[in-house]
């Protein structure tokens, strides 16, 4: 994607102006799946060339290890992503929170910040303003913030600790959510790796999910033979 092209895009604001830019009656399904294809293949690229580049994920990483408390936020479509990454450091960190407004919320977190503290806040555009208020009032209570963001100069860049830049551009109405999850799961494999008894906490979760019963009793075993 050319300058010009990204230019372009972020122009395009919401889903609606997108749908009305990118999707014509003329196009076929074939065209249109050829050029999903292709703009997330690329945008997945550019987001890891960048990525190897500045060494942010391994600098997010160390962040995350390094708190006591890890707290994961996100809003509207971010909440998704939020979720993802906090069910995956969960397996293998202890004190994992996902901030969802619902068993945790903004308020009760910002009430006991402390130094050791760490928010890993996912924003987007059109970058939903509770999300900017939570990560702005978190840094100013003296915790870590790491931002996961589309945007070189998203809110709250300015004053995070890490900042993750993913590339979202889609021939979608919807901006990509590739790279958004391809990150949450380079970050907690590179956090997993340096972190002191994940071995012990997955081999404990498999015993208990045994116990439990959680997963069905024949999945993955070979059968017909």
């Amino acid at each position: 994607m050319t300058r010009d092209d990204d230019d372009e895009d972020r122009a395009l604001v919401s889903p609606g102006a997108r749908f009305g830019e990118r999707f014509r009656t003329s196009l076929s399904a074939e065209v249109l799946q050829a050029k999903v294809m292709e703009t997330e293949t690329r945008s997945l690229a550019r987001t890891f060339d960048e990525l190897t580049r500045t060494g942010a994920v391994s600098h997010a990483a160390t962040l995350i290890l390094g708190a006591r408390r890890r707290y994961i936020a996100g809003r509207g479509k971010t909440v998704a992503y939020a979720d993802l990454l906090a069910a995956d450091l969960s397996a293998t960190l202890s004190n994992v929170f996902l901030v969802d407004d619902r068993s945790l919320s903004p308020l009760t977190v910002l009430t006991d910040v402390r130094a050791t503290d760490l928010l890993v806040l996912f924003t987007m555009r059109r970058y939903r303003e509770e999300s900017i208020r939570f990560g702005e009032r978190f840094r100013r209570a003296g915790g870590e913030l790491i931002v996961i963001t589309d945007s070189d100069d998203a809110p709250l860049t300015d004053v995070a600790s890490a900042v993750i830049k993913v590339h979202t551009h889609s021939a979608s109405y919807a901006d990509s959510p590739t790279a958004v999850a391809a990150v949450c799961h380079l970050l907690s494999t590179l956090t997993t790796a340096s972190a002191k008894g994940a071995r012990r906490r997955l081999a404990a979760r498999d015993e208990l999910a045994a116990d439990l019963g959680l997963h069905h009793p024949d999945h993955g075993k070979e059968t017909g033979r």
